[in-house]
């Protein structure tokens, strides 16, 4: 086991039992019912963390070294990314040289910067210097600027190069995320020339699945895939094999943007070139997953009324996830003073129907629920590219549609409990108000998306809970203004 990898942390004096939950009873129980598989298999999931953790508490070395031996990268980061910073540092050191690089490049930059903190400078530069280019830029991209530094200055020229060049695309682009260690192949070369090239090449660049094809100056012709040079006879034209006109993304393009494009082109590898076409690298699936991910998890965390958040879940403290959250809140605290400030105005109303307060609830909450759920759909609409801005008319058209048709189902469930309860008057009151704040609810929570992006604005940040406040308050100024035309009061 190498020793290569330290970490500077502080002794603890406290250690956990060493103690392990039996599994053989689970496996029994597992066996014998089949509807407990899902159970038992998070349990041992808990086993497994409570093990790693309490054996590096209670400083047992081997038994966690043996947890690490028998657990792969991905699921190794998965169980740092929960400890905390010295925790997860000593387990980290037990990590052969190896071993750790595949295990660093699984952690999200937060955690990536909290084991590098406790790192002496020689592993630190061994570390860093291992990994592949892009997976340096996205650990930098968050990193506070003396760690960047110090990267910077521990790595050897050509890797100095890559990294920095990759750190002068902006926040959020291709280039940002695309691989630059690439084996590109000119396109005057035979199949066997080409697969010299890239037994030659291929030991320095991260994919070799995809070739990018290039002229002389180094322009994107076509590309070729590794399966037909490998299947075609050795004397064959690379021209009679490349695929002309391939898709391809631009280096100040959005990665959101690229990464999409993959999945709907069912591509592994896209190249990536300048504004003069020339190729400069490749992004590759695993980064474009990545970016979706982040996209996705962005867009959820805004929709939900909070701020997104890097790093690990587990590993996030109840202050810091309050303060994610707060934010939203206190915005849509002020912003639910609107449907104080209706019902204070309507006031008269109410005294003289006193029962039109119980269905306050019922509608402002169907109401608020129809416009979530076309924001929704909106947002998601926008973010896969089922819908664009030009499509406003015919959002507009189809929300309202959508609503009126949710609303008349509900309005009728909503005579129902009007008329048992209060009267056939409140009733109709109740049923009309439900068609139409049910309508007027989805086309806002479908049109303000859109409008978002219209204005540059990120369509996610009008949240669900933003469109469902503002449909609260107008929902029950359609409530009262009925009211008073249907009772006359």
């Amino acid at each position: 086991m190498s020793t290569d990898l330290s970490f500077v942390a502080p002794a603890r004096s406290d250690a956990l039992s060493d103690d392990r939950p039996a599994d053989a009873a689970a496996v029994t129980r597992t066996e014998a019912a089949g509807d407990v598989v899902a159970e038992s298999v998070a349990a041992e999931a808990d086993s497994d963390d409570a093990s790693l953790r309490d054996s590096i508490a209670a400083r047992h070395v081997d038994a966690a070294a043996t947890w690490l031996e028998n657990h792969p990268p991905h699921r190794i980061a998965d169980e740092l990314a929960r400890m905390d910073a010295v925790h997860a540092g000593i387990a980290f050191r037990l990590l052969d040289k190896d071993r750790a690089l595949a295990v660093f490049e699984e952690l999200e930059p937060v955690d990536q910067q909290q084991i590098l903190a406790g790192m002496r400078d020689q592993s630190f530069r061994e570390l860093v210097e291992g990994m592949d280019p892009d997976d340096r830029a996205r650990m930098l991209r968050e990193a506070p600027a003396t760690v960047v530094k110090k990267v910077l200055a521990g790595l050897s020229s050509r890797e100095r190069r890559m990294t920095a060049a990759l750190l002068g695309y902006s926040e959020g682009s291709a280039g940002r995320y695309m691989t630059p260690e690439v084996v590109a192949l000119h396109r005057d070369l035979t199949v066997e020339q080409a697969l010299g090239v890239v037994r030659a090449k291929g030991a320095h660049a991260e994919t070799v699945y995809t070739l990018p094809v290039v002229d002389g100056g180094r322009r994107l012709t076509g590309v070729v895939e590794m399966r037909a040079l490998v299947l075609s006879d050795p004397g064959t034209p690379l021209t009679e094999l490349v695929v002309t006109a391939p898709v391809f993304a631009r280096a100040t393009d959005a990665a959101e943007k690229a990464a999409r494009l993959m999945r709907e082109t069912n591509l592994i590898n896209l190249p990536v070139v300048d504004s003069e076409d020339r190729l400069v690298g490749l992004l590759t699936i695993d980064d474009a997953v990545e970016v979706i991910e982040a996209a996705d998890s962005e867009d959820v965390a805004r929709q939900a009324g909070a701020s997104p958040w890097a790093g690990h879940y587990m590993a996030a403290g109840v202050f810091q996830l309050a303060r994610y959250r707060a934010m939203w809140l206190l915005l849509l605290l002020v912003a639910a003073t609107l449907t104080v400030t209706v019902t204070d105005a309507f006031e008269v109303t109410l005294t003289r129907a006193a029962h039109l307060a119980l269905f306050i609830p019922l509608l402002i909450g169907a109401g608020g629920n129809a416009g979530a759920q076309a924001a929704t759909s909106c947002v998601r609409a926008l973010a896969v590219g089922e819908v664009r801005v030009s499509d406003l008319l015919k959002v507009i058209w189809r929300e309202c549609r959508v609503g009126l048709v949710l609303g008349s189902m509900l309005a009728v469930v909503g005579m129902v409990i009007g008329a048992a309860f209060v009267g056939a008057q409140i009733a109709v009151v109740v049923g009309i108000t439900l068609v139409i704040i049910c309508g007027w609810a989805a086309t806002i929570g479908g049109t303000m998306p859109l409008l978002a992006k219209k204005l540059r604005i990120d369509p996610a940040v009008i949240s669900a809970p933003m469109v469902t406040t503002l449909v609260d308050a107008t929902g029950l100024i359609i409530y009262f203004t009925t009211a008073k035309l249907v009772l006359g009061i």
